[in-house]
């Protein structure tokens, strides 16, 4: 099977090839560290941390760097708020980035460059670019000359002169620094110093780097002129990564990246996420909240739909996607419950590396993620098997034995920890309850049966019927037969 993905740069489905034969060079835009992480941080990392995993399972080396920008307006502005410095809240943020992360289950990075730990990567990239005829000094600030890159709109399919008839005068009316520019789409490349501000030496006066430039010397610092895939969002595309590709392959002559992949924007009930629409969600606040989702869910939230498309988050979306990983959660556990009664050696599932002889179901798996990361198709295949383990645990349960022999369903499990943990979606044994989604436990559940099958011996069908209905809002299935009334989760 080939590994398709959809590259921005072509607008089509691509066979993936990488520069060198097993390994991937791949570099995810940051955080600017000046707050806490949001749903839309969520998203992309949850997004990148599956990719990420999945070249990994299909076996190849991945370098993978994400950088902070630790240098930025935003970040002035929150340490004047908080009387602090900018160094305070880029660690502070940078910490609770980690925090947040770590309770997704997005694996660490390999590197994580800052813009500070940049800087003479930053200068010698802007002074290459002066040299070669795409910068030039204005009042201690520093600009790129969009018009002297030919390809400057290639990624975004923006055309400069249509950029230009567009922006009617609004460029210089909301651009203090537009007199300073030969273009009005020119953009900085260094900043002179304001006071009270930080700043550095440079050949240009003091001051500080813009932000595009900043990924454009990490890039280049960290994985070399030419990468495998660059990742964003798709608030990225312009101008951040169309400014990146001009700076990098005006110095260099090189394609930046071979794939460029975006994920799609987090809408909060139908309208765009942010501050000033007042529905502003950080990661913490949801996880934190009252009856909140488990966090595994809402990596399941994010991964049922296509990374490319906009997802609308919902208290109705959030809740569903708990109830999903509920019954997936059940499948995860079945080993753990009932590994050493079906007599099995439990031992290590999980591993990021596909079999040697592929299982059906990992083959259609596999299928699923080979066109670009179609992770609803991947989910699927997990569900399948998850809602069969269910099924099982419960005839176990009622009948002392499994319909499946043992050693078929401990395949099958073994397959389902692999399959969901390159999707990131895991679960620790000590996590496991027997209540459902409602709070019904097992003893529950078994004492609602006897009442209904009183019910029912009575003659009393409307109250067997009104108890069926109650466990089935549950989530929980009656089965009735001979030697009595089975139950499973759906």
């Amino acid at each position: 099977m080939t590994l398709t993905l959809y590259n921005t740069l072509t607008r089509r489905k691509e066979t993936f090839t990488p520069l060198e034969p097993g390994k991937v060079k791949m570099y995810c835009c940051g955080v600017t560290v000046y707050d806490y992480c949001h749903l839309g941080h969520a998203r992309s990392y949850i997004v990148w941390d599956m990719v990420r995993r999945y070249l990994l399972w299909r076996g190849y080396q991945v370098r993978y760097v994400q950088n902070f920008t630790d240098i930025d307006d935003k970040i002035l502005n929150k340490a004047r708020q908080e009387g602090s410095s900018m160094e305070a809240v880029a660690e502070k943020y940078i910490q609770t980035y980690f925090e947040d992360m770590d309770r997704l289950n997005i694996m660490k990075a390999d590197e994580y460059p800052r813009a500070t730990h940049t800087l003479d990567g930053i200068k010698r990239l802007i002074h290459e670019l002066e040299h070669k005829g795409f910068a030039y000094p204005a009042a201690g600030d520093v600009y790129y000359t969009v018009g002297n890159f030919s390809d400057y709109g290639k990624l975004s399919g923006r055309n400069l002169a249509d950029m230009q008839a567009g922006a009617s005068g609004r460029v210089e009316v909301e651009d203090p620094e537009a007199a300073k520019k030969k273009h009005p789409f020119d953009f900085a490349l260094w900043k002179a110093a304001k006071p009270g501000e930080p700043a550095w030496e440079s050949p240009w006066g003091a001051g500080r780097p813009g932000w595009h430039i900043e990924c454009s010397a990490m890039v280049r610092q960290c994985l070399g002129e030419t990468i495998d895939i660059h990742v964003g969002g798709a608030d990225l595309v312009f101008p951040h990564h169309e400014n990146e590709i001009a700076q990098s392959e005006a110095v260099t002559g090189k394609s930046l990246a071979s794939y460029w992949l975006h994920n799609g924007m987090v809408n909060v009930d139908g309208e765009k996420m942010s501050k000033s629409l007042g529905n502003f969600t950080t990661i913490r606040q949801l996880l934190d909240a009252p009856n909140a989702p488990e966090p595994m869910a809402v990596r399941l939230f994010v991964m049922q739909a296509n990374y490319r498309k906009p997802i609308d988050f919902t208290a109705e979306a959030m809740a569903a996607a708990q109830n999903s990983w509920n019954t997936l959660k059940e499948g995860l556990l079945f080993g753990y419950e009932y590994g050493k009664q079906l007599g099995w050696d439990v031992g290590q599932a999980s591993c990021l590396s596909s079999s040697p002889v592929p299982s059906p179901q990992e083959q259609r798996f596999q299928e699923a993620m080979d066109d670009d990361f179609n992770s609803p198709g991947a989910l699927a295949v997990l569900f399948e098997i998850a809602k069969e383990l269910g099924k099982e645990g419960n005839i176990l349960v009622h009948e002392g034995k499994t319909k499946t022999p043992p050693t078929q369903l401990e395949a099958q499990w073994k397959t389902l920890v692999s399959l969901a943990n390159v999707l990131g979606l895991s679960v620790q044994p000590e996590t496991q309850t027997n209540e459902s989604t409602d709070g019904l436990s097992d003893a529950e559940i078994d004492d609602l049966i006897q009442q209904r099958q009183a019910a029912r011996k009575a003659k009393n069908f409307a109250e067997g019927d009104r108890i069926r209905d109650q466990l089935k809002a549950a989530g929980i299935t009656l089965i009735d037969t001979p030697e009595g009334t089975r139950w499973h989760r759906n």
